[in-house]
């Protein structure tokens, strides 16, 4: 990062606040961030509540940083870069976090061979715990690549990809977040259904997971083999992982995956 002058983000949503917030955590100059944002309430917000620069013209943005996060929906990609070609030039450098866009399609649309790194974090990137997915367009330095991981280490855990499992990524990962609150929802709701206190069964459900996850992330052993210990013979939780079972919520979390992958698929036209 120490070779970036200023960071610039197309668009200024809970994603390019996660990543603002990671920056000036790692004491990065607020006075090297700018953000283009559309939405006069997100500018007094990022302004008030980080004191970073926000404007509303992208072709300033971009005339004056040599990164650039694109951060915006993909379904409005073709507007946030109209007339980019003739600004973007060979010392820039453009993250795009924009689910299912390619980057042959991002490369279209700044009009020629470019600097390029997809990106796709996730929400829990707001807290410092995200996981994000990061692919090398065909024109990229391996130096890009690595400015692009630093960045986003600054908000979670970094894994490098081939660009063609970026679309399984954003159904695993990108998308996982709503899938765990799902979890956590229904598991409190188990709890109030036998008699627990709204408050005390969230609290149970939410330290559950976090606990649970923390272990097979730290401690190495497969989540199968994690499971088998807490299930002893004719007990409790091995009664409870057989209502799941008939359920199928392994079948339908795999499914959730693949369909959120589908979807990627399709807004990349």
């Amino acid at each position: 990062m120490e070779k970036i002058d200023k960071i610039g983000f197309i668009g200024g949503g809970n994603m390019a606040e996660a990543i603002i917030k990671g920056l000036l955590g790692g004491a990065f100059p607020v006075a090297r961030l700018l953000v283009a944002e559309p939405s006069d309430e997100r500018r007094r917000l990022l302004e008030d509540r980080y004191g970073v620069r926000v404007i509303s013209d992208n072709r300033e943005l971009v005339r004056d940083c040599d990164l650039l996060v694109l951060a915006v929906k993909p379904q409005v990609r073709e507007t946030a870069l109209a007339g980019f070609g003739e600004l973007f030039s060979d010392d820039k450098l453009l993250i795009s976090i924009l689910a299912g866009v390619g980057t042959p399609e991002l490369e279209r649309l700044l009009g020629g061979p470019r600097r390029i790194i997809r990106a796709m974090p996730n929400t829990p990137a707001l807290v410092g715990a995200g996981a994000t997915a990061l692919c090398s367009g065909r024109h990229a330095r391996v130096a890009d690549l690595r400015t692009a991981q630093h960045l986003f280490e600054t908000v979670g855990i970094v894994q490098i990809v081939d660009e063609g499992q970026m679309d399984a990524v954003t159904g695993l990962s990108g998308s996982g977040p709503a899938y765990v609150f799902t979890v956590i929802e229904a598991l409190a709701d188990g709890g109030v259904l036998q008699g627990l206190p709204r408050h005390t069964a969230l609290m149970l459900a939410t330290q559950t997971l976090f606990g649970a996850a923390r272990m097979v992330k730290e401690g190495g052993e497969h989540p199968a083999v994690l499971r088998d210990k807490v299930c002893s013979p004719g007990g409790t939780t091995i009664a409870g992982v057989q209502a799941l079972e008939e359920g199928g919520l392994r079948a339908t979390l795999m499914d959730a995956v693949a369909r959120a992958t589908e979807r990627s698929r399709e807004l990349g036209g």
